[in-house]
């Protein structure tokens, strides 16, 4: 069953003074390669506890390929990954993921990565993705899969809705 979202205005960028939102496309690849690439293996998992991405030998072109998808799913408006930049966007801080849910009690299901050397921004990363997704997105029941609940609580949830 394909997954659709009931959004009619979609923020193309998001800015405040310590983050830049921008669409993950072709033309962030080399900054969002090389935070993907700084400890690929520490981002394993962002996406579910068997979740082997990124692969530690992924090539550029591999990457690039990658947000070509992200691109046309976002210009679809069937999923929407945005980069993160700091507020000068002169580095790629990690990336965000707004899927439509796949359970019906909630708006959306988002997952987001900030690299290693980052981790000191990620709660109050959080804390902006979330508000920016009630305040601009208008949404109101979000899931953080990982975050805001197990991953066995959502493995469980998923099985139990097929």
């Amino acid at each position: 069953m394909m997954r659709s979202f009931n959004v009619h205005l979609v923020p193309i960028n998001f800015n405040n003074a310590q983050f830049c939102f921008c669409p993950l496309e072709p033309s962030v690849a080399a900054a969002d390669y090389d935070a993907v690439m700084e400890n690929p293996r520490y981002l394993q998992g962002v996406f579910g506890p068997d979740s082997q991405w990124p692969n530690e030998l992924m090539t550029y072109a591999e990457n690039l390929a990658s947000l070509a998808v992200h691109q046309a799913e976002f210009e679809r408006q069937e999923a929407f990954a945005y980069s993160i930049f700091n507020s000068e966007r002169t580095r790629c801080l990690g990336s965000i993921y707004v899927e439509p849910c796949r359970l019906n009690e909630f708006d959306c299901e988002v997952y987001f990565w900030v690299r290693q050397s980052q981790m000191a921004l990620e709660n109050a990363l959080f804390d902006v993705i979330q508000t920016w997704l009630k305040s601009t997105w208008m949404f109101s029941k979000i899931v953080f899969p990982g975050r805001t609940v197990s991953w066995l609580e959502w493995q469980e949830k998923l099985a139990g809705n097929e």
